[in-house]
């Protein structure tokens, strides 16, 4: 059971970097030496911390030992998630270090490779090596979850859901029906999966808060997308009081809550996560929404962020960009320009809505065209972006 719950915190940690919840980064930070001071963490009562303090004491002593480094890269993406902060992933790869740029590195540390690679959009390299892992070792479940939420990302939905169905003799049921089904919500079952996903987490009795929270928020979106609104409240508020909600869990609920025009549960779900830039997006939205004086000071926050980002070369985070230009900016053209970068790399739900929204504010033909095709080829069902397209259809 171990094993299974880490192959799903692995998925979910996917699904928040490719969704680009946090301030990451295109090339994090790497420690020249494993005797650099990365971070010091508070010396209190915490298991992570004291964990932390103690893996990295003795992967410092011995650097060369696989175990620890791979134990400890994991406690860094863990972290990153949690805390919305891409310097960890830096923190992880440096633990790899001395295996990073071997061209044929143990599973373990490919493993570990394909995930910080995919987690900063590097996701040819990141599949690269997770077929390399594949190869070798075809009933390494994190390996197959991993490669499932590349290409589901990438919009190659039949090459997901082949991965996704290898973890059947590898997961629990309910693990690998929520894999198949959340792939399949997004390309023509999207009612059947829905249904399918429900009766699976009814009958499971899960306990583990981890797979709880994971499932709740895909049955959050799930109903959102059919046009559910009472049972996507009902799922997503299950979800945030079984433990402190992670930032992606606080995005997809946010988005929610803006659009059901509830701007103060907003402001108040996230007045103090504002260090993460996508939750500081939405909270910025919120403020405007309700005509707060603040909006204006959290705007310029956003945009200083957003320069100093582009500065850097982050490309990571195009599509809270893009929403922040059509949003809070008014600027459509510019909007659109970044949405169809970030759609050259990533195709979620959100990707799409972003992308669409631009196309129409800035009265882009060829891309409302091109965008209406792809929902049409994928038989993707969604209220959301089928109200965008009913609008454009209106004013044309």
């Amino acid at each position: 059971m171990q094993s299974q719950i880490t192959m799903l915190k692995t998925f979910i940690h996917g699904l928040l970097f490719l969704n680009c919840i946090g301030t990451a980064q295109a090339t994090p930070y790497v420690p020249a030496s494993p005797d650099t001071v990365l971070e010091k963490l508070p010396n209190n009562s915490s298991v992570a911390s004291k964990e932390f303090i103690t893996l990295r004491a003795k992967l410092n002593t011995d650097p060369q030992n696989i175990g620890l480094a791979v134990k400890l890269a994991k406690l860094y993406i863990e972290r990153s998630r949690e805390e919305g902060d891409p310097r960890y992933l830096g923190y992880a790869q440096a633990a790899l270090g001395p295996w990073w740029k071997l061209a044929e590195p143990p599973v373990e540390i490919l493993v570990m490779r394909a995930t910080l690679l995919q987690s900063t959009h590097h996701f040819d390299q990141s599949l690269l090596d997770l077929n390399a892992v594949l190869r070798k070792d075809r009933k390494n479940g994190q390996a197959w979850i991993t490669r499932s939420t590349i290409l589901q990302v990438q919009g190659e939905y039949a090459k997901a859901l082949q991965s996704c169905e290898q973890l059947y003799p590898l997961a629990t049921k309910l693990i690998t029906t929520t894999c198949v089904t959340n792939i399949r919500n997004l390309s023509g079952q999207a009612e059947q999966s829905y249904q399918k996903l429900k009766t699976a987490y009814a009958e499971s009795g899960e306990t583990n808060a981890d797979i709880q929270v994971w499932v709740l928020t895909l049955l959050a979106e799930m109903a959102n997308r059919l046009g559910d609104n009472l049972a996507a409240e009902k799922y997503f508020q299950q979800a945030i009081k079984i433990e402190d909600p992670d930032s992606y869990l606080l995005g997809s609920y946010s988005d929610f809550l803006l659009d059901q025009h509830h701007p103060q549960e907003v402001i108040k779900l996230l007045s103090a996560k504002t260090r993460i830039d996508a939750l500081l997006l939405r909270y910025a939205e919120a403020l405007k929404a309700a005509n707060f004086k603040e909006a204006g000071i959290q705007v310029d926050a956003l945009r200083q962020r957003f320069s100093a980002a582009m500065m850097r070369g982050d490309t990571v985070h195009q599509r809270e960009q893009s929403r922040f230009e059509l949003r809070l900016m008014k600027n459509p053209i510019r909007a659109m320009e970044i949405a169809k970068l970030n759609w050259q790399v990533q195709k979620e739900p959100a990707d799409a809505r972003v992308y669409l929204e631009a196309a129409v504010a800035a009265n882009d033909q060829p891309a409302i065209s091109a965008m209406t095709h792809w929902i049409e080829k994928n038989h993707q069902q969604d209220v959301i972006l089928e109200k965008i397209m009913m609008s454009y259809k209106g004013k044309s």
